[in-house]
């Protein structure tokens, strides 16, 4: 497989790094070929801007997704974007490598996605999204670090479930360009662990990456089941984080 991993870790020290050199030792082991884009280190921009497009279709009021759409069929996006955007087109698998701050991706990061998961290409024209969305045929997973316990992302957790926690990735920027997601790899409280317990991670992450072309993804919905009110057909159970069946007022 060609494998991506997008890593956001302002600290070249961390755990985060660790467990980025050990997925990619795994992986080149197990024949597949990796890319890395280290987003700090590249002194990624998050920030979108008029700036991306080397032409501008509305030159006198930005509306990024219409350029990016025009961007998109006319090869007209800076460097910076195209290379991003041809690794992503390249791989089979993506992986998106981060500390889980805000419930969500550090900025760098959702810039990254802003900028690259673009209109036109990923998503968006004859009906790109979901099942038909510009990435269909590849996998993507989160594998992330956290300060909170396991418990606190349990369904009566503090913080709420952690399928729940992730669905604006899952489905929301995964899901809709058509990736197949895969469960996430979740390093726990690591403030809070010692070194014993930070060797077991990497040990766990390498045996999960060693057996990653045979897993199964995530349940999905695909756009056949859905209604045109935009609503899950009557026939079909609800069977994602995200959905579930509501009273409709008569």
């Amino acid at each position: 497989m060609k494998i991506l991993i997008v890593f956001a870790h302002p600290e070249p020290r961390s755990f985060g790094r660790a467990l980025l050199d050990r997925s990619v030792t795994t992986l080149t082991s197990c024949g597949h070929e990796v890319v890395v884009s280290d987003l700090y280190a590249m002194g990624f921009n998050p920030v979108a801007t008029g700036e991306d497009f080397t032409q501008r279709r509305f030159p006198d009021a930005l509306q990024y997704d219409r350029e990016q759409k025009q961007a998109s069929q006319q090869h007209t996006f800076v460097p910076e974007i195209q290379t991003e955007l041809d690794k992503l087109q390249a791989c089979d698998l993506l992986i998106l490598q981060f500390p889980l701050w805000w419930f969500s991706v550090p900025a760098i990061l959702k810039g990254w996605i802003d900028r690259v998961f673009v209109n036109g290409t990923v998503y968006g024209a004859g009906g790109k999204r979901f099942d038909q969305g510009g990435l269909k045929g590849r996998k993507a997973m989160l594998a992330f670090t956290t300060g909170c316990f396991p418990e606190m992302m349990e369904p009566d957790g503090l913080l709420g479930q952690r399928d729940v926690i992730l669905w604006h990735l899952h489905h929301g920027t995964f899901g809709y360009s058509g990736l197949q997601v895969l469960e996430p790899f979740v390093g726990w409280s690591i403030q809070y662990t010692d070194d014993d317990q930070r060797r077991a991670y990497l040990d766990a992450y390498e045996a999960r990456l060693r057996t990653i072309e045979q897993e199964n993804t995530l349940p999905t919905h695909t756009l056949a089941e859905f209604g045109p009110d935009w609503r899950l057909k009557p026939d079909v159970a609800p069977r994602t984080a995200g959905h579930r069946r509501s009273i409709r007022q008569g």
